[in-house]
């Protein structure tokens, strides 16, 4: 059942958007703010100070919160542990997303997502049950990036990217979309309202995944509490989604959250590395067979030379340590042989052993990457730097080389 309260004038809610849902013994208070606005900052602190609700929920995942919470947590981050682990342009994306907000914050004179942090920390201090119930940021990315083809992941990663360097101020349009959305729909822009998977991930299946957790919660409630008062704190963009979920949901909560978590396996046989390792063996193969010693060996040495070339060059502009762009030369000939092999991995972990990202660079990170010059000067921007160049300079070489060595083959 939903509930549209009359608000009065002591009443903590009055002139904010929410929605009132009760079902099976919990009356769920959906408070909605705008992630940019000193009044819902406000609005939070006093509904928690009420007293009225036994617990409270947040549009947060564990580490959104931590973020906001502990700044300088990406210190302690294990930067060897993210590449080896192939999370660099995960990592990226983050990082695109923190100087978005940072640009927010510079600009409107506030924390985007003031008002969550402000929610959990006052439940806390009140000894009230917290719970983070969106999604895991990288799982929404992941999900997003699977839906979109290769051309969508481009324009996404681009946009985030832009995002970094771009330092146009929002007009008034985009501040009032703020307030009525959600930060990461925001932070994609017209991209996300014209791609109907961007929305639909980013979006609508985050509003039955927190409809799908606030459930959840509530089954740990003591029964002797009717009706058990649970006050969550979302973007005012969910408000509508979320109360009709909670409404009229009827799966089981885990199974939905479950499905919802669900990131599509990469097949167990690598086709595309596959094939193009036998096109490149069996070019070398074919050049010693048609042509002999020295036709095998020339396309060998001119395989060697572009791939590791290209991937050396991208490297070095990334600015990397001289053996860094050494092991990007030895590693991109290899790389379309087997994926362990990926130059733009091998040449940043070398990166980051023989240069290794201090406390003040992690620290310093958001803000170095938002110019160019920090990204160079930035030892982790570095690191994430030359991975993607030598990567890119990598792909680069073996298209190339490919066709330089079909070339051959038919000539």
């Amino acid at each position: 059942m939903t509930i549209e309260s009359v608000p009065s004038a002591s009443d903590p809610l009055a002139g904010q958007p929410h929605r009132i849902v009760e079902r099976d013994g919990v009356r769920y208070t959906l408070l909605g703010t705008a992630h940019v606005s000193h009044a819902s900052v406000d609005a939070v602190r006093a509904a928690i100070a009420c007293g009225r609700y036994h617990a409270v929920a947040v549009e947060l995942d564990p580490q959104r919160m931590q973020a906001l919470t502990q700044p300088d947590a990406m210190a302690k981050m294990d930067l060897i542990k993210v590449l080896r682990e192939g999370k660099a342009a995960l990592f990226a994306a983050h990082l695109g997303l923190a100087a978005y907000q940072r640009r927010l914050a510079e600009q409107l004179g506030i924390e985007p997502g003031a008002e969550l942090k402000v929610a959990a920390t006052d439940a806390q201090a009140r000894g009230l049950p917290m719970h983070l119930i969106d999604r895991d940021v990288g799982l929404t990315f992941k999900r997003a990036s699977q839906r979109l083809g290769w051309w969508g992941r481009a324009k996404l990663g681009g946009g985030l990217l832009a995002g970094m360097f771009v330092d146009e101020k929002l007009g008034e349009e985009d501040i009032e979309k703020l307030k009525e959305g959600d930060i990461l729909e925001a932070a994609f822009g017209e991209f996300a309202s014209d791609t109907p998977a961007l929305y639909d991930t980013v979006i609508a299946e985050r509003d039955r995944y927190m409809a799908a957790r606030l459930r959840e919660s509530a089954a740990e409630r003591p029964a002797a509490i009717t009706p058990y008062e649970i006050l969550a704190v979302v973007g005012a963009g969910h408000l509508q989604g979320l109360a009709g979920h909670l409404q009229t949901e009827q799966a089981e909560p885990a199974a939905i959250r479950a499905g919802l978590e669900s990131v599509r396996e990469k097949s167990s046989i690598p086709w595309f590395t596959l094939i193009l390792a036998a096109f490149v063996l069996g070019g070398f193969a074919w050049g010693f067979w048609r042509g002999g010693f020295d036709v095998g060996t020339e396309l060998m040495l001119q395989w060697v030379l572009v791939t590791g070339g290209l991937g050396a060059l991208g490297c070095a502009i990334a600015g990397g340590h001289p053996l860094s762009i050494a092991a990007a030369f030895l590693a991109s000939p290899l790389t379309p042989l087997h994926p362990a092999l990926a130059s733009g991995t091998v040449s940043a972990l070398v990166e980051a052993a023989l240069r290794k990202p201090t406390y003040a660079d992690f620290m310093a990170l958001r803000d170095d990457v938002q110019t160019l010059k920090g990204w160079w000067r930035n030892r982790v921007a570095r690191v994430l730097l030359n991975f993607f160049l030598t990567s890119l300079g990598t792909a680069i070489g073996v298209w190339a080389g490919g066709l330089r060595m079909l070339g051959k083959l038919i000539g």
